[in-house]
């Protein structure tokens, strides 16, 4: 899934070079931390976080057919 989110944060950002994705897993429950560029950072949140939003259902639906919980973090620097 970390490629995944990282595709999908690549195709929306300004500095796609500045964007770092890293994945932690602790038995089904598993951990994705994004980094981007400090401007960019609106641009993966969205108008009152739809875009993050969409990026965690995406996360949900695929955690279902897994059978993972996937939880997307957004981390500032």
């Amino acid at each position: 899934m970390k490629e995944a989110v990282e595709k999908i944060v690549k195709a929306l950002v300004g500095e796609p070079d500045q964007v770092e994705v890293t994945e932690s897993a602790d038995g089904k429950n598993v951990r994705i931390e994004v980094r981007v560029a400090e401007h960019d950072m609106g641009r993966v949140i969205g108008r009152e976080g739809r875009t993050v939003k969409a990026i965690r259902s995406i996360l949900f639906a695929a955690g279902q057919k897994h059978g993972k919980r996937f939880q997307l973090d957004l981390v500032e620097d």
